[in-house]
């Protein structure tokens, strides 16, 4: 397997976006990928044959985080979830037209649905307010099930954000999910009644990594599950942790007032990217789950051994961030997105094995060291929740100029319009070299 990961490369380009895309999901059998952008388009593709199958208007008014497939449905019903706070359903018609509808609404940006293993029915979603809502599409019904709780004596609210929530293949009637804190939290959905609720909830679990207990100025951006159960953790500026299912801190677990942290199994980790300007994805790679996969701000994929941790395969993925990756379900198929305005599908089609770059410790000492720098300032959660926020509000911005510019008639310039896109980046506390769109980015 090592052999194909080496030789993984471009495959192609999917272009047809106008803005960043967020989203990318295949469907079951890996014929199809969906993509969601920026744009509020979700489009539809044979990735293979590089062909735009259709294109549609999401019905969202802000910016696509989510585009899933439900499964057994002839891939005619597509889940999104946005900006707007909105979950919405898209129904593919016989005709080739596409009706969406709005399933609910948090009272936040939702990040991140997951879907009831094999269920052509049954999905969840998380968002920014802290719920968690259960959907069961036979009755076109949404209700609340629980909200994560906050730990932050100091927080403004009594919930915790959230970014991200799995399910655990295993074993569905375990899902954790992960934000604004720097707590992954298991939950049995056995526990809760599908009714409405805005009770809190009860982790039958907690993971995280033993020096980050207490931290106050870290988040989760994703979570993954192997087929084995093994969760891997991304935090914002710091590294990648695999954690075990024996390695949780327990469903009792309070973080301590002393500076003596709770005793638990050392998680692995994994390190050389950076995970700060946008919200990263992590994933799995390879038949059996062998091997972890992350963008980084340096523009790079990075590809760990999982046993090992080494870094074994890096590409050049983006010209400044690579955000999301996506495994394909059957073959050693990659897809990634990040600032740039398409999707990049990596095959391994090299003739030879590809060598790491010859500056790979000058990448990963660079990633490092600004890591190792903006540590110095610490952030509270609520900030860093704002920073998310205005991130996405540029990003909006940026797409409105764009459409002006074109119903103006005007030629417009792809260098300009790249540029831009870098900017909707968090800063590292850099002044911007022109405009103060890039100045908002920045906390002093």
């Amino acid at each position: 397997m090592q052999a194909l990961v080496q030789r993984l490369s471009l495959y192609g380009k999917l272009n047809g976006h106008q803005g960043c895309v967020n989203a990318i999901s295949f469907n079951s059998t890996g014929e199809l990928l969906a993509s969601g952008s920026d744009d509020r388009q979700i489009m539809l593709w044979d990735w293979a044959a590089q062909k735009l199958k259709l294109s549609y208007q999401s019905g969202h008014t802000d910016n696509v985080f989510q585009a899933k497939f439900m499964p057994f449905t002839d891939d005619s019903k597509i889940i999104s979830s946005s900006a707007d706070c909105q979950v919405r359903l898209s129904l593919r018609q016989e005709n080739g037209s596409v009706e969406t509808k709005r399933l609910s609404k948090h009272q936040g940006r939702v990040h991140s649905l997951a879907i009831e293993p094999g269920s052509p029915y049954i999905f969840y979603s998380c968002g920014e307010d802290g719920f968690i809502q259960h959907y069961d599409l036979r009755s076109h019904s949404a209700t609340k099930l629980f909200y994560c709780s906050s730990f932050a004596e100091n927080s403004r609210s009594s919930s915790v954000g959230l970014n991200v929530m799995v399910i655990d293949p295993r074993n569905p009637n375990y899902f954790s999910v992960g934000g604004g804190d720097v707590y992954a939290r298991l939950y049995d959905i056995r526990k809760y009644q599908v009714s409405a609720s805005t009770k809190e909830g009860n982790p039958a679990n907690y993971f995280c990594p033993r020096h980050l207990i207490g931290k106050d100025d870290v988040r989760i951006t994703a979570l993954a599950y192997s087929n084995t159960s093994e969760l891997l953790v991304s935090y914002n500026d710091e590294l990648i942790y695999l954690f075990q299912r024996n390695m949780g801190l327990g469903p009792k677990f309070v973080p301590p007032t002393s500076e003596d942290s709770p005793s638990s199994p050392e998680a692995q980790v994994y390190s050389g990217h950076r995970n700060f300007r946008t919200v990263k994805g992590v994933n799995f790679f390879g038949s059996n789950d062998e091997y972890v996969i992350s963008g980084s701000d340096c523009g790079h994929i990075f590809i760990w051994k999982k046993k090992s941790c080494e870094v074994v395969h890096m590409m050049v993925g983006d010209r400044h961030v690579v955000n999301q990756l996506e495994s394909h379900p059957l073959i050693p198929i990659l897809a990634t997105c990040g600032i740039e305005k398409n999707v990049k599908l990596w095959s391994p089609s090299s003739d030879d094995i590809t060598p790491l770059p010859n500056n790979v410790q000058e990448i990963m000492e660079g990633n490092r060291q600004g890591r190792e720098d903006h540590s110095r300032v610490s952030f509270s959660p609520d900030v860093i929740m704002h920073v998310l926020r205005l991130h996405r509000r540029q990003a909006h911005v940026y797409v409105e100029r764009r459409y002006n510019r074109e119903d103006s008639g005007s030629d417009g310039n792809d260098e300009d319009d790249e540029r831009e896109g870098y900017l909707l980046g968090f800063s590292d506390g850099d002044p911007a070299e022109d405009g103060e769109n890039a100045r908002e980015c920045n906390i002093s």
